[in-house]
């Protein structure tokens, strides 16, 4: 089964002079247990992408299709089955947004986190076992967190309690729009550790919204660049990363230890280009000089 997104366009406030297309005919398949990061500059269409795939918008024309059921059916009142069987679906898809810290609401952490698996109608022995599972996956002690308030929190561990109250309704697939922003190079290296961490061991698919080509590089399996609503590549990051007009149209750039090689091969090392990581880069490099 899959996450399908078919030819799917929106239009934010049609048939007035502030008229914006937001996206225009996109097709993209999110397979079971990928790594999709999805990149482009302010405007591209990236998060308004993201909120269409558990039904926060509804495209104006397309289909969204989880696991073979459309989110968003048409007359739904004439077909209960319909509505039932796209409201479990788009259940699946548990979507945390940019600076998550903002979703926060709750008196405490326990309560926050357990918010969303309330609603799924779990008994309250079933709830905590998934607010403990979540607040390990996110690094945070469930016995000194639970009963502090959320708001008395650092920004960084006000992100892992928002991520885990997603992380609590145990999401097939797991969507994040730049959970890393804002955050120091410690914290953005733990909580991405803990997003890769949650797909390893739910077999979940992650579908990250992110401006650093490092991050894209070290952990997608493959990545769709956006520009003006449209989707103009998608592949593996090391394909996409050797689309360098592609890049240059929506001002992104490659990794920098990709741009790293590419300045040493100019100078006469041979050293093959295709390094996106910095662990493969340092070793083609290392290697490369060994043949000096």
């Amino acid at each position: 089964m899959a996450l399908e997104i078919k030819n799917i366009s929106y239009t934010y406030a049609p048939d007035t002079p502030f008229e914006h297309k937001a996206l225009d005919d996109v097709t993209l398949t999110v397979k079971d247990g990928e790594f999709l990061a999805v990149a482009g500059h302010t405007g591209s269409g990236k998060s308004t992408l993201m909120q269409m795939l558990n039904g926060l918008l509804t495209p104006r024309a397309g289909e969204i299709i989880v696991d073979g059921v459309d989110i968003n059916p048409k007359n739904t009142k004439n077909n209960f089955a319909a509505g039932q069987a796209a409201k479990t679906a788009r259940r699946k898809v548990g979507l945390v947004f940019q600076y998550p810290e903002q979703q926060l609401f709750e008196e405490t952490v326990f309560a926050d986190v357990a918010f969303g698996a309330r609603k799924q109608g779990l008994n309250e022995d079933e709830v905590t076992l998934r607010v403990k599972d979540a607040l390990k996956f996110v690094r945070l002690d469930f016995d000194k967190f639970r009963d502090k308030s959320p708001f008395n929190l650092s920004g960084g561990e006000m992100r892992r309690v928002a991520i885990a109250g997603i992380i609590a309704m145990r999401p097939k697939y797991l969507a994040l729009d730049e959970p890393t922003a804002g955050l120091d190079p410690m914290s953005r290296l733990d909580l991405m550790k803990s997003v890769v961490r949650y797909q390893k061991e739910t077999k979940s698919a992650v579908i990250l919204v992110a401006h650093s080509m490092s991050t894209i590089a070290e952990y997608a399996d493959r990545m769709a660049v956006f520009g003006g609503g449209k989707l103009l590549f998608c592949g593996k990051p090391k394909e996409v990363f050797a689309q360098r007009e592609i890049l240059n149209s929506v001002g992104l750039k490659p990794p920098p230890i990709t741009r790293l090689i590419n300045r040493l091969r100019s100078l006469g090392l041979n050293i093959a280009a295709d390094a996106v990581k910095a662990t493969e880069g340092a070793d083609a490099i290392a290697r490369a000089v060994k043949k000096l």
